[in-house]
């Protein structure tokens, strides 16, 4: 590990020298490549730096503290000895979690599609909740949220949601969100008092461009047509909302939002361009189907991975077996209890392999 921190280092004092040079930004794409990179080291050398100062304060307490008489100088040494080990300990940890593989999808915008699943109505409304949730944990980050295309039901609930969240390392906090949520509550429309068992399902996709995909125009089909959401008249007397279909997966995605057909248009290349990304990265790791019913299921009760308990206050994320009880204030978008977790969680499973992968 230390020789490739070495590596790490000179490699991040190499670009701080290049950034110095009066030709340095000669070629924009290269000097904004060269400055992310290095900001992308910045803290892994930091950690690497502390870490050698607290490994030289180990020696130095070490050295003192055997050539010390006095008992309580010797005492004073032994302090700083153990709180030297213990910044080591500390710092190399986080060393090892910075050395891990980086998702080159972190730093991006995040898509995000709700689908009400099973319990009708009741389903709907929830997975109107859930896109509250986003909205609001994006809101409290900072975060601005964009619509792309959003139907409701006569109830207020959700027949659809596609939206993007945009903002500093947005997809790395919401990656984990993909799957089926489960609500337990006593509906509005229950007479009776009992509690129904509804479920939404949520997909996740980084946002792509079409530069990073290969979309050739021949493969999309467009249908335009009369929105149907909010936005006043304009809205439904122009064919302003496209469809695209992308004949060789079947992939439909549609964006009625914008006001204009060009503008629509765009939003939904870009839909596409995520959702072609995202099959093929499926793909690479030889679990197209299975991996994509892992993450987004068919809406069943029993393919969960979190469940919203209304009667107990409580939130269940079953993939970590975490338990709180703060239902309100999950979904008033206090979402970084369990985000956190979940990132703790996903750190720990690769530090173990990569510490497996280094024994063997």
């Amino acid at each position: 590990m230390l020789d490739k921190l070495k590596q790490v280092e000179d490699r991040y004092e190499e670009l701080c020298a290049r950034a110095e040079q009066p030709d340095f930004y000669a070629d924009p794409k290269k000097a904004a490549a060269w400055l992310r990179e290095q900001k992308e080291l910045a803290p892994i050398v930091a950690a690497y730096r502390a870490y050698c100062a607290a490994q030289r304060d180990m020696q130095d307490a070490a050295e003192l503290m055997a050539g010390q008489a006095d008992a309580e100088l010797k005492a004073l040494c032994q302090e700083e000895l153990a709180g030297a080990k213990k910044r080591a300990a500390a710092l190399e940890q986080e060393l090892r979690v910075l050395l891990l593989p980086h998702d080159p999808n972190d730093g991006k915008n995040v898509i995000l599609e709700i689908r009400p699943g099973v319990g009708g109505e009741e389903s709907a409304l929830f997975a109107h909740s859930l896109f509250r949730m986003y909205s609001l944990y994006a809101a409290a980050r900072g975060w601005t949220v964009e619509l792309l295309n959003y139907n409701e039901t006569e109830l207020g609930g959700i027949k659809e949601a596609d939206f993007m969240i945009c903002g500093a390392g947005a997809y790395s906090r919401l990656k984990f969100e993909s799957g089926v949520h489960r609500v337990q509550r006593v509906p509005e429309t229950e007479s009776g008092g009992r509690v129904h068992t509804s479920t939404a399902t949520v997909a996740v996709l980084p946002e792509m461009e079409e530069a990073d995909v290969d979309l050739r125009p021949e493969d999309i089909e467009m249908q335009v047509y009369r929105s149907s959401g909010a936005g006043g008249q304009h809205i439904n007397k122009t064919s302003s909302a496209v469809r695209l279909i992308h004949r060789p997966t079947g992939i439909v995605v549609a964006c009625q939002e914008e006001r204009s057909q060009f503008q629509n248009r765009e939003r939904c290349m870009m839909m596409l361009s995520s959702k072609l990304y995202q099959l093929e990265q499926e793909r690479i790791e030889s679990a197209v189907s299975s991996e994509r019913r892992s993450q987004v299921g068919s809406g069943m009760r029993n393919e969960k991975i979190r469940t919203y308990n209304f009667p107990q206050s409580r939130v269940t994320d079953h993939r970590i077996g975490l338990t709180l009880y703060q239902l309100d204030s999950i979904l008033n978008g206090g979402l970084d209890p369990i985000l956190d977790a979940l990132i703790a969680a996903d750190q720990a499973e690769k530090l173990r392999r990569s510490e497996s992968s280094d024994k063997s």
